[in-house]
């Protein structure tokens, strides 16, 4: 019987495969055409908390599809996204990627535990309008949540104080150096006393953060399109009206004394 070997050549294995790993749930395609490149990313990532497994697909940075593991489908972000949605061809794959990605988790985790610092990152919310504001038209609410690591949160809306109900799912992806991002959106009719929160926990340590939208720089509504219409029709008409008189009295002969 040989020496008994310590855990060291076992974590150089598990560690060739965590290098592997970004190889085979990470995808990156570029391509030239004559103005600039594009970079479609696929990303997969697992972790301990909630979501435990999660896919994201982002062209540019901005995200197309997120991954609905219970019913096997993309997600589209947006509704225009939804017919490029149906692909289907790498549903084998990507379950593959969501074995191999937790079995890491599992294997790597418990050794790896206590000897790599852990990261945090801590939430910065941001809410505006998805189109130019304008006072009684139906709009959305953007709460984008940037500087996110791990990605596990909660996302919240209120109107003016008061919880809001129906608001979308919140999308999680990817970008560059290793954190993510995150997208929640809220329907709304915006009025001018209108003020709504949007409210950002982060599960893993429960910090919280806010931002606040009110109305700003709105577009001028079809009402007041119309008065001002109608105020500077009626304008020109007096300064026609003023402009005759003054051409008939400038006509009129002067009476001698």
């Amino acid at each position: 019987m040989g020496p008994e070997q310590g855990p060291g050549p076992a974590l150089l294995r598990l560690l060739h495969l965590l290098w592997l790993l970004p190889h085979s749930w990470t995808a990156s395609q570029a391509w030239r055409d004559d103005l600039q490149n594009h970079t479609f990313q696929h990303t997969m990532y697992c972790q301990d908390w909630s979501p435990n497994v999660a896919l994201s697909e982002t062209y540019d940075g901005d995200q197309l599809f997120s991954f609905d593991f219970t019913q096997s489908i993309r997600v589209p972000r947006l509704p225009e996204f939804a017919d490029w949605a149906q692909q289907s061809e790498d549903i084998s794959a990507i379950f593959f990627d969501k074995g191999f990605c937790q079995d890491m988790i599992q294997k790597l985790g418990p050794r790896l535990e206590g000897q790599i610092p852990v990261s945090r990152g801590f939430p910065i919310p941001e809410v505006f309008t998805l189109r130019p504001l304008e006072f009684g038209k139906p709009n959305t609410l953007v709460c984008s949540v940037s500087n996110l690591f791990p990605p596990t949160l909660t996302v919240t809306w209120q109107h003016r104080s008061v919880p809001v109900e129906g608001t979308r799912p919140t999308f999680v992806s990817a970008v560059d150096g290793l954190t993510f991002q995150a997208f929640s959106y809220l329907n709304v009719t915006p009025e001018p006393s209108d003020l709504y929160s949007c409210i950002v926990t982060h599960e893993i340590d429960g910090y919280t953060a806010i931002d606040y939208w009110v109305p700003r720089n709105a577009l001028p509504s079809d009402l007041l399109e119309n008065v001002l219409c109608g105020v500077a029709f009626g304008l020109g008409v007096l300064g026609v009206l003023v402009g005759l008189v003054l051409i008939i009295r400038s006509r009129k002969p002067c009476s001698d004394d």
